[in-house]
């Protein structure tokens, strides 16, 4: 029953950002199918300019890998840059999902969320993994210190 409530939040997507792999390292031959592999994939945050989140993970491989149909292992990690000057925006919400990477057909995905840490002018960023039954306590965290001055503009 949960199931179908949560299906259609799925269908609808994630909130818009920049993605893209950087590249992959096999982690173990398969005979048949892809090799199993951990993947690099930055997200860039869609509303503070001059961040990009770098995310590793374990992508399954052989035959229901190579059909888009395994589920991946709960197993990665994160480290956010400020590639330029980092200004928080005054509007910017306390707590909000700025990227989701699908981890297996419809049913888990690794969440990236972002948090204004106001007190040290950083943001904090928190990679977790979720299914629709039953999530996991697997995460990563990174944090980035604004540096700009003044009023923020959104990318």
């Amino acid at each position: 029953m949960r199931f179908l409530l949560l299906l259609p939040l799925l269908l609808i997507g994630a909130p818009a950002f920049a993605q893209q792999q950087i590249g992959s390292v096999s982690t173990n031959f398969r005979l048949i199918g892809p090799n199993d592999k951990v993947v690099v994939e930055r997200l860039d945050d869609p509303d503070v300019a001059n961040i990009a989140c770098y995310a590793s993970f374990a992508q399954t491989g052989g035959v229901a890998g190579g059909l888009g149909v395994a589920t991946d292992p709960s197993q990665f990690a994160l480290n956010c840059v400020a590639t330029g000057p980092v200004t928080i925006p005054a509007d910017l919400p306390q707590k909000a999902q700025v990227a989701a990477i699908s981890a297996s057909f419809l049913f888990k995905h690794f969440i990236l969320t972002r948090m204004v840490d106001s007190d040290r002018k950083t943001l904090v960023y928190v990679l977790i993994s979720t299914k629709i039954l039953s999530g996991s306590p697997a995460n990563a965290v990174s944090a980035v210190v604004a540096t700009g001055v003044g009023p923020a503009e959104k990318p």
